[in-house]
């Protein structure tokens, strides 16, 4: 169903469930072993790309650790053990194929954590260190010094100009970077280390946003989401690398399922820029449960019983198979006329409930695959 794509995103209708991640673990077994995919990408950081790809190709650092420090706040939802369980497969698969490793990527703009200053820094110094003093200061201050949950909160809570006039500063940076290859490196080495400049610049940008206006607020949605697909986008131009790309439904979507707070996202994007080199999968359920922050701000195990006649779950629930995957561009014209149809989704993110946990889209436009479990169970959560 795949066919030739350079990347597959492959989503969730909850962010912790079990059945959701195991998936995926699968799928990305597959095209690894039979498609030739060689990237993971996360909807994660880019700095936590750069230490779990270190462990999986290098063994470099202990996975409980870099997941206790990267998968916190927003993401923590990724520290599971089925992510635990893939990164590690991703792990033996590199120590029997050396060279030619899967590759693991954090294509979000949360947090920009200390090894992208390193990285930048180490270029400059040997490749242009008539900018290290300046790459210094205008980066005064923003090296984390905490845990990530504390950086972003502390940084938030920074006055609306200190945190632009960051942003500003960040953007220099990134500008002096992009000019010529210094002496002793190549353009590999500068590209490299501008996408590094770039992310800590995504993450500034992304909290020099008002988010106290509501319309700030959406455009700071629109913004992550296209960074997202950008970095997507860059990491496997740069390595050729095919990609399964995985995020919630709502962001591999290629039309948006929430439009008046999301109003462009990530898949949509992608195809912009890929054409048919993209596909989306959507995954849906009937009933389960899955876990997500409660309106208290902790995280809590919620469930969901059968789907109500009617809605799209339901509907999909009484087909023969108990789970089943379905190509919406190639469906018999009975079931594409409804699956064309608009109708009521779940759509279950970090916190439950909020308004957009029933979101009306039309399937054949907002996914070109569409697998259907009938029940999932919450994720293990590590911690």
């Amino acid at each position: 169903m795949v066919g030739d794509a350079k990347v597959v995103g492959v989503g969730e209708a909850t962010h912790n469930s079990h059945e959701f991640f195991t998936v995926k673990h699968r799928v990305l077994r597959y095209l690894v072993e039979k498609k030739g995919f060689r990237a993971f990408a996360l909807e994660a950081s880019w700095s936590s790309g750069l230490r779990l790809d270190a462990y999986i190709t290098r063994g470099e650092g202990d996975l409980k650790q870099i997941m206790d420090e990267e998968f916190q706040g927003s993401y923590q939802f990724w520290n599971t053990a089925e992510y635990r369980d893939l990164i590690q497969w991703m792990r033996a698969y590199n120590i029997k194929h050396p060279k030619d490793p899967v590759r693991f990527v954090g294509d979000d703009n949360g947090f920009a954590g200390g090894e992208l200053y390193d990285k930048v820094g180490a270029y400059a110094a040997a490749a242009r260190p008539d900018l290290s003093a300046k790459l210094t200061e205008l980066y005064r201050g923003l090296r984390p010094t905490t845990d990530a949950s504390t950086y972003v909160e502390d940084y938030l809570s920074k006055p609306l100009a200190e945190r632009e006039e960051l942003a500003e500063r960040t953007g220099r940076a990134l500008a002096l970077l992009k000019q010529r290859p210094g002496k002793g490196t190549d353009a590999d080495a500068q590209t490299w280390a501008v996408q590094h400049a770039t992310a800590i610049h995504q993450m500034t940008t992304m909290y020099a946003f008002d988010w106290d206006d509501p319309q700030d607020v959406t455009a700071a949605m629109r913004y992550r989401d296209q960074v997202m697909a950008q970095n997507v986008a860059w990491w496997q131009r740069q390595t050729g690398d095919k990609i399964l790309l995985s995020a919630h439904n709502s962001h591999v979507a290629l039309k948006t399922y929430v439009p008046n707070t999301h109003p462009k996202v990530q898949g949509d994007f992608l195809r912009e820029q890929m054409g048919r080199d993209y596909v989306s999968v959507g995954l849906t359920f009937d009933q389960g449960s899955f876990n997500a922050l409660g309106q208290d701000g902790a995280v809590h195990r919620f469930a969901v019983g059968p789907s109500a006649p009617g809605t799209t779950e339901h509907t999909l629930d009484r087909v023969r198979h108990r789970d089943f995957m379905v190509d919406l561009r190639t469906a018999p014209a009975p079931a594409r006329a409804w699956l064309a149809a608009p109708r009521t989704v779940k759509n279950i993110g970090a916190t439950y409930p909020w308004n957009g946990n029933a979101a009306q889209i039309r399937l054949t436009q907002t996914h070109d695959i569409l697998i259907h479990l009938h029940q999932v169970e919450a994720a293990d959560m590590l911690k």
